[in-house]
C-alpha cells in the first residue's frame, strides 16, 4: 500500500514540523494511504520507506521505522525478523524540506480487491462490457477464472498470517 507524508495545506506549510518520527508515524496513518482501505483492518508483512531531504543515515537507524514504534506497530507479523527497509535520497522534493514515500505489504488491500471484485461481479452478471472483450477474442472462461484468482488472492494469505500466530 503506498502512501506518503507529509500532506498539508501550502498556506499552512510554516507551521507543520517534519522530524523522522512525524514522518514514519504519518506513513502508517490511514489518511496519507493512496488507497483507500484501513490498515488496522490487516496485518503488515513488509514496508519499505524512502526519506527524502537532508536526512543523516544515523537519524533514520535510531529514530526511523525500524526503531521507533509506531502506534501500529503491534500489526506487523513478528515472524518475519527485519521486515523495513529504510532508504535516503539527500535530493529533497521540490517546494519541501523533508519528504517520506512507503510501500507496505499488508493484509488490509483485500479492502480493495473486494471492492473491485464486488464491482465486477455486479457487471459480469448483467454482462455489461462482455460483447467488446468477447468481439477481440476473449472467452467468458476467462473472466471466471480471473475472478476465481482474486478471490484466492484476498483470501489465502489472511488465512496463513492468521494461522500462523498462535
Amino acid at each position: 500500500m503506498p502512501s506518503y507524508a507529509p500532506f498539508y495545506n501550502p498556506k499552512s506549510r510554516a507551521f507543520q514540523g517534519t522530524s523522522i518520527p512525524e514522518l514514519t508515524k504519518a506513513l502508517f496513518d490511514r489518511k496519507n494511504l493512496l488507497v483507500a482501505c484501513n490498515p488496522a483492518h490487516g496485518r503488515y508483512l513488509t514496508a519499505a520507506t524512502i526519506f527524502r531531504g537532508k536526512i543523516s543515515s544515523r537519524e533514520a537507524e535510531v529514530r526511523g521505522p525500524p526503531a521507533s514504534p509506531t502506534k501500529n506497530s503491534h500489526q506487523f507479523v513478528e515472524w518475519i525478523p527485519d521486515n523495513v527497509s529504510v532508504s535516503l535520497v539527500s535530493v529533497p522534493p521540490v517546494g519541501q524540506t523533508q519528504s517520506a514515500t512507503g510501500l507496505s505489504n499488508s493484509t488490509a488491500i483485500q479492502e480493495v480487491f473486494k471492492r473491485t471484485a464486488d464491482s465486477f461481479n455486479t457487471m459480469f452478471k448483467r454482462k455489461a462490457y462482455l460483447h467488446w472483450y468477447t468481439g477481440e477474442g476473449m472467452d467468458v472462461m476467462e473472466f471466471s477464472e480471473a475472478e476465481s484468482n482474486t478471490q484466492d488472492l484476498m483470501y489465502a494469505p489472511v488465512r496463513f498470517i492468521y494461522s500462523s500466530d498462535n
